[in-house]
């Protein structure tokens, strides 16, 4: 929790949402949790919990509950389609029962090397949550300027796309992650774009998360 409260402190002035995987935190509380997350916000910052639901409608909705209570603090979580549409209207009954809004990205392309997610699964799920109103947008394919354009062009400009798989050091990374140019990523159609390790594992995150906002918002500006 102590390099969580850190890392917010480094980069919350460059950064539009914080992306957060709630079950990696070794000695976290309900307590220092909710502190953080009130910090964020107070930031003004998105809280995205990046916990990629796949199951049914009902466990969907409970998996949102439990010892995390996602629900309460979550303003964004990513979602697979493979259950079906109705994994979102879970999770939206789950965040309207803590008498909270949310959003849901869908994962329609991914970045890592021989991912499951074809051109025909995509297709499916744009064209399931481009008609859903708990659905704000898509996860993209941020290692391919192609694929995120592709992408697009099925969304639309209706709802957004988000992309992992960016880093200003492109290539292939750790254990079959690629990574495409940041810059590329949001003149090919990206709304936002997803920095993990290029932030929190740089040697001067605040440097780095300042870097990538620049040139975000300047193909952003292109576009």
């Amino acid at each position: 929790m102590s390099e969580m409260f850190d890392l917010l402190a480094s980069v919350g002035p460059s950064i539009a949402a914080l992306k957060t995987h709630v079950d990696l935190i070794h000695d976290w509380t309900p307590e220092e949790w909710m502190r953080f997350c009130e910090l964020a916000h107070e930031m003004d910052l998105l809280i995205f919990e990046d916990r990629k639901f796949a199951d049914i409608g009902k466990i969907s909705q409970k998996q949102m509950g439990g010892i995390y209570n996602i629900q309460r603090w979550s303003d964004i979580v990513t979602a697979h389609l493979i259950s079906g549409p109705d994994i979102v209207d879970g999770l939206q009954s789950a965040w309207s029962g803590a008498s909270k809004e949310g959003g849901v990205l869908l994962l329609a392309q991914m970045s890592s090397r021989g991912n499951l997610l074809t051109p025909g699964y995509t297709e499916t799920v744009v064209d399931a949550g481009r008609t859903h109103p708990g659905v704000f947008g898509f996860i993209g394919n941020g290692s391919d300027a192609n694929s995120v354009r592709r992408l697009r062009e099925m969304v639309g400009e209706e709802k957004m796309i988000w992309t992992p798989g960016v880093n200003l050091a492109t290539g292939d990374g750790e254990m079959g992650q690629r990574y495409g140019d940041p810059y590329q990523a949001v003149v090919a159609g990206a709304d936002c774009i997803i920095v993990g390790a290029g932030i929190h594992g740089a040697e001067d995150p605040a440097a780095a998360a300042a870097s990538y906002a620049e040139i975000s918002w300047k193909a952003l500006l292109e576009r």
